[in-house]
């Protein structure tokens, strides 16, 4: 038989703690699963391990600022069950999950999701090489098991991580062999019209001029302008070749490469549900259309933090809250009035927290490049098809990004689109003359993580669901 909750959250990063906390002095029982061990989400991750720590110093005040944070968290009263996997949510809303290779089934009046972000999908020719990792990944590793690469690592990407990554790098004792800066020239010219709505959030941008004081004096190479990254090498990654806007190439002897080009929200499970989105032009991705309280256009479902749309930690927090008060109003613990009056300082902090979000996105928007992959490029990993593949099958009869994947199995592997899905859009969408948004993206299926018939035959569902 199943449970019932009055709010079921999905993840235990900045969102969905301050969604759980709310909640709770709200007076609704809450359910927090999460796939992590322990709470904080990407950014917070083992924060609670971690804070005190040389690692935690290294990692800054922006990572031991979420110490607290779990801490009311695990005294708020939400129940909270970490290594949960959600694999699928039905109408009413029933929400199955496995824990420890065991399924169950729990009845939640209202549902927030804060899965946050992932790492935009960034292929080129030899992104699969063993040697070629993500930042984010290279930063879990650090956050974790205080792992650093051996020796000099190449990054190539740009943005507020990549910056972040190498300075945390570099105070922890690594060595950086160069960095290939990947953001499009012009970058504060096209930000300057969003400087001063970024006042807010001043300490930020003293911040991020201070990361790149401290990159410069490390004396590495910085090469501006990379617009195209080739790996070569037979069994592992050996060298990179990469071209400039100028039109210079160079090739370079690499061990091991990070990359990065942003995030973008994670929108599988709101895809799933058949929830309303939007393309945020602003940030070259597709969010969830949500209500002034987080409320998809499913009722009952939320999306709170960056999985509703990037902002950082600090958003995600209030997002959260936000969310929280959305759900009391409908479970009828708090009046529309009085959620208003709560929610009022909330708004005017996070238009704060939001304010420097529209200069960093103009600062650092994905290279064009990204969407337009040679044909030899593996766009699908799951399924090894290249872009070359994608482009010939998008010949017969402008199909869709659902009848691409019927037509070359593109995006039916294990990671269910999450790495092909936007590149793939892109590609069709510039075979037909048509925009991202038009083309939309794959149609997503449960069971949402991968689930064995093991944990299927445990699910007691009982007589009442």
């Amino acid at each position: 038989m199943s449970r019932a909750v009055d709010l079921l959250v999905v993840g235990a990063g900045p969102a969905g703690m301050s969604a759980a906390l709310r909640a709770r002095r709200l007076g609704l029982s809450v359910l927090v699963v999460d796939d992590q061990q322990a709470p904080g989400g990407q950014i917070w991750r083992a924060v609670e391990t971690r804070a005190g720590t040389r690692t935690g110093q290294l990692l800054g005040e922006e990572y031991t600022a979420g110490l607290s944070l779990a801490r009311a968290f695990h005294e708020s009263g939400a129940l909270y069950e970490p290594r949960t996997q959600v694999w699928q949510i039905e109408p009413g809303w029933q929400v199955f999950m496995s824990r420890d290779q065991q399924a169950q089934c729990v009845q939640a009046a209202n549902v927030v999701l804060a899965t946050g972000a992932q790492e935009r999908p960034a292929p080129f020719p030899g992104w699969t090489l063993p040697g070629v990792l993500t930042v984010g990944a290279a930063q879990i590793l650090l956050k974790t098991a205080r792992e650093i690469p051996k020796g000099p690592v190449w990054v190539a990407g740009s943005g507020p991580l990549v910056l972040l990554y190498m300075v945390q790098l570099l105070r922890a004792g690594g060595t950086i062999a160069g960095w290939l800066d990947t953001a499009p020239s012009g970058g504060w010219s096209r930000a300057l019209p969003h400087l001063g709505a970024a006042t807010h959030a001043w300490k930020d941008m003293v911040k991020g001029l201070g990361w790149m004081r401290e990159l410069r004096r490390a004396g590495f190479p910085i090469v501006r302008g990379v617009t195209q990254l080739r790996g070569e090498g037979s069994d592992r990654l050996e060298h990179v070749v990469y071209r400039t806007a100028d039109g210079r190439s160079q090739r370079v002897a690499v061990d091991l490469l990070l990359v990065h080009e942003g995030v973008v929200p994670s929108i599988h499970m709101t895809q799933a549900l058949g929830c309303a989105h939007e393309w945020r032009a602003d940030q070259r991705c597709f969010a969830p259309t949500i209500d002034e309280w987080g409320q998809t256009s499913k009722p009952g479902i939320f999306s709170a933090g960056d999985g509703a749309g990037i902002g950082g930690a600090r958003a995600a927090c209030t997002r959260g809250e936000l969310a929280a008060l959305g759900a009391a109003m409908r479970a009828g613990t708090l009046s529309e009035d009085e959620a208003r009056r709560i929610a009022l300082p909330l708004r005017r902090t996070l238009a704060a927290q939001l304010s420097i979000r529209p200069l960093l996105d103009a600062l650092y928007p994905p290279r064009a490049e990204l969407f337009e992959p040679a044909d030899e490029t593996v766009v699908c990993r799951c399924e090894e098809l290249t872009a070359g593949q994608i482009r010939a099958a998008a010949r017969i009869g402008h199909p869709g990004p659902n009848q691409i994947k019927a037509f070359t199995r593109a995006g039916m592997g294990p990671c269910q689109g999450r790495q092909c899905g936007y590149t793939v859009a892109h590609i069709l969408a510039g075979a037909h003359g048509k925009g991202v948004e038009q083309i939309g993206f794959y149609r997503i299926r449960p069971p949402l993580k991968p689930l064995t018939l093991g944990e299927l035959a445990s699910l007691d569902t009982g007589g009442d669901t």
